[in-house]
């Protein structure tokens, strides 16, 4: 396993997706009562994929996550060929469609959040963020003077622009100033500059102690790097979000399962009831394939209003 992580640590895979493939190559070697990957091959991939469908009940996605895990152990770790014709029990969890809030739902949230997590909600959902695409965000990604932010790395290692809203301009300029103090009293007391991605480091040495690549939602904490064991100020740990929204969503009457990527679903399905293009909001979301985006299409609630119940047309006749 550790040639595992060293193999994804080269390849430039995000600390996340390490620990996600480390784990389902553990449980595939654990399935299999510990044989070494090398002695198994085809009938073993699809016992063990035909396992997550079957016994599991997993989801088709968290399936061919495994998947995809077990073919970067074979191809890229071990060097060997992986067969293109596996069959295995595929999962017949159809896929659900996204929770979304209406404007008025979202507002009554985020009315009951404060602070600086109540500015993270207010972002996610003006610019359809994921919760990690704005947490990794760096100061030089915000464009006060356009209007927009720049996504970087975020799902498939793409980057991309969406929106910032006007409306969160002041708070947003606050909140950085209270944001860069912190910076200079790490630069004061000589904490090692932020992490940077790839070879970025060895690139640009100075640049993690600049400004502009810092985090704009840094941690309150200075945490050990588990990869480079370097103590330095990461950015603010997702964790906090879901605690402040879980302690918001009790406070209001709305029994829906909201998470924070319900404000992405929320954002998306808003653009196009407004009449915004399925492209743009495709380019926006980051969606490499608008079948991603028609989803929210299923759940639009545009002009319901004016739609009549068959109902209602039986007893007027």
């Amino acid at each position: 396993m550790d040639q595992v992580r060293e193999v994804l640590r080269y390849h430039h895979y995000a600390i996340r997706t390490e620990e996600s493939y480390t784990r389902w190559i553990l449980a595939f070697i654990r399935f299999h009562n510990r044989q070494h990957p090398k002695d198994m091959g085809k009938v073993h991939i699809e016992a063990f994929l035909s396992h997550l469908a079957i016994d599991k009940h997993y989801a088709a996605a968290t399936q061919n996550l495994a998947l995809n895990a077990i073919v970067f152990l074979y191809k890229q770790v071990l060097g060997m060929e992986v067969a293109e014709d596996l069959v295995s029990a595929r999962s017949k969890k159809p896929p659900r469609l996204p929770v979304v809030l209406s404007t008025s739902e979202v507002l009554e949230i985020l009315n009951q959040m404060s602070g600086v997590n109540a500015l993270l909600a207010r972002l996610m959902y003006a610019g359809g963020l994921r919760i990690m695409e704005a947490l990794r965000m760096r100061v030089q990604d915000i464009d006060f003077a356009n209007g927009y932010l720049i996504v970087r790395n975020g799902k498939g290692g793409k980057d991309r622009s969406t929106l910032l809203a006007p409306s969160l301009a002041l708070e947003l300029t606050r909140h950085l100033k209270q944001s860069q103090n912190l910076f200079e009293i790490d630069v004061t007391n000589g904490v090692a500059g932020v992490y940077l991605p790839n070879a970025l480091a060895r690139k640009y040495p100075d640049a993690g102690t600049t400004w502009g690549w810092q985090y704009v939602f840094p941690s309150k904490r200075l945490s050990v790097d588990p990869r480079s064991g370097i103590t330095r100020r990461h950015h603010m740990d997702d964790s906090g979000l879901r605690k402040a929204l879980s302690i918001a969503l009790r406070k209001t009457n709305i029994a829906k399962r909201v998470t924070s990527h319900t404000f992405r679903h929320s954002f998306a399905t808003h653009l196009l009831e407004s009449g915004t293009n399925i492209r743009v909001v495709q380019k926006l979301l980051g969606h490499a394939d608008v079948k991603t985006t028609e989803i929210y299409t299923h759940v639009l609630q545009q002009n319901l209003n004016k739609v009549i119940s068959p109902l209602e047309m039986l007893e007027t006749n």
